[in-house]
Formats: C-alpha cells, structure tokens, sequence
C-alpha cells in the first residue's frame, strides 16, 4: 500500500494573518498538501504619534507588570525600545497566546507569566500572578483600540492600569482579483481569520458583489468570539479550531478529512 494521502491535498486555504505572520501558518498548510494563499486582510502600521509610548516606556521603573497583548505588541515594542533602553529587570512579564509568549523567547525575555491553556484576555487574567494586584501598576502594550477587557478586570481588581500604544491596524490596499479567480476556478477551500477585526475586514475588501461566495465558504477562526463574529456576517459553516498554528492546522485538516 501507497503512503496515505497528504491531509490536505487538493485544498487551497487562504491564509488572511498580516503578512509577517502568516509564513509559518502557510508553511504548515504546505507540509500537509495544501495550497496556502497568503491575503491579509490586516496592516500593522505605526501609530501617528509616539510620543506618549516613548514617555511612557520612559518612566517603566514605576510598574510592577507588563502585560504583551499579541505579537506585534511585542515586536514593535522591542523594536521601538531597543535604541532608548532595556526593560527592568524587576518588572513581570506577562503575555496572551503561545505566539506572543515565543515572540518574547525569542527577544531574550524570559520568564513569562501565561496560561498553559485558554489563551485569550480570561485565560491570562485567572493566572495567580494576576489575582492579587491592588495597589501595583501594570502597563499593557497592545495596537490602538484594543479590547477594554483586560485593563477593566485588573483596575475592577485593584491595579493602576495604563496602556503604551506602540502600532495600529489598518485595512490594507489589497486587490480582492485573485480570491474572485480562486472562486472562479474552483480553488478555494477555505479562509482562516484570526481575529473578529479581520472578519470584517475581509468583507469590506471582498465587497457585496462577491458576499454570497464569502458567506458560503467555510471559516476556520481559532476562538469562539472571533466565530460569533462570522456567523453574525452570515457565514455559513464557521470551524472553531484550536489555538496557535497547530491548532488552526488540526481544525482544518480534520473538517476536510471528515469530508471525504
């Protein structure tokens, strides 16, 4: 008997992470057969000023936490930081997502306070280290108008919670003709979205002339706000994976796998 056939052979997944972040996703789409379209539907672009981030990273030595909401948080905090200064050695470290907890490994930071499993806003906030916080003060760095969740729940439990600015995201000039061409030819399977941001995006790009294409193509989005989301835009068949490339990755193979 012949080697099984790759999981994902014969299926083309579009892949919508702004584009630094969606090689290792694409590759793994690859290593299981499949055809990765890259389309980011999300810009990282620098916010217009910086001059409260920099007085603030200025004044770090006043925290007691610091809390990296994704990893462009980080990313674009350490590239802004390195010129200017290092982080306190005092200062707690503390992350959302196993994708931002490696981005800071790999920019010497380290430990870092995260949760083993769940990995969103509620995940991190149940961690011990975050339990006990009246009177410390936290700093989160996250892009312009991120969720108030977070900084709620630690100034509901007692924390001074300031935010540090360092990117904002933008709906990119993209050109939607290959996705229509894709649809067209019968090519494509799948989009993966990984935020409720980048669900909305996607239709404003795809526009109304192509919607019911959209709506009736399956959605593979790695939590369940992100799949209310979609569903509320009329999305057909929404697939709930589990976090991380890994988890994207299991939950499409296994909803084309169940096809078969």
């Amino acid at each position: 008997m012949g080697a099984p056939a790759a999981p994902l052979a014969g299926r083309s997944i579009v892949i919508t992470r702004p584009a630094r972040q969606a090689v290792s996703l694409a590759a793994k789409v690859r290593c299981a057969g499949g055809q990765a379209i890259l389309f980011p539907v999300i810009e990282i672009a620098d916010v217009e000023d910086l001059q409260p981030f920099y007085a603030l990273v200025d004044r770090l030595e006043e925290f007691d936490i610091a809390i990296f909401i994704s990893p462009n948080a980080v990313s674009r905090t350490m590239d802004l930081l390195s010129p200017r200064r290092t982080l306190p050695p005092p200062l707690a470290i503390a992350a959302i997502g196993d994708a931002t907890v490696k981005t800071l490994r790999g920019r010497g930071v380290a430990p870092v306070i995260a949760p083993a499993h769940g990995f969103d806003s509620e995940a991190l906030l149940a961690q011990p280290a975050l339990q006990q916080v009246a009177g410390k003060r936290i700093v989160i760095f996250r892009g312009q108008g991120g969720r108030e969740l977070l900084g709620d729940a630690l100034a509901a439990r007692g924390a001074r919670v300031e935010y540090a600015e360092c990117y904002r995201r933008t709906v990119p000039a993209i050109d939607p003709a290959p996705i229509y061409d894709a649809w067209q030819q019968h090519r494509l399977d799948g989009f993966v979205v990984t935020s409720s941001e980048g669900v909305k995006n996607l239709f404003q790009i795809v526009g109304t002339t192509a919607r019911s294409r959209l709506v009736a193509t399956p959605l593979f989005v790695p939590h369940s706000r992100i799949a209310e989301t979609a569903r509320s835009c009329g999305v057909a068949v929404v697939v709930t994976t589990g976090p991380g490339d890994d988890g994207i990755l299991a939950g499409v193979c296994a909803h084309f796998s169940a096809e078969k």
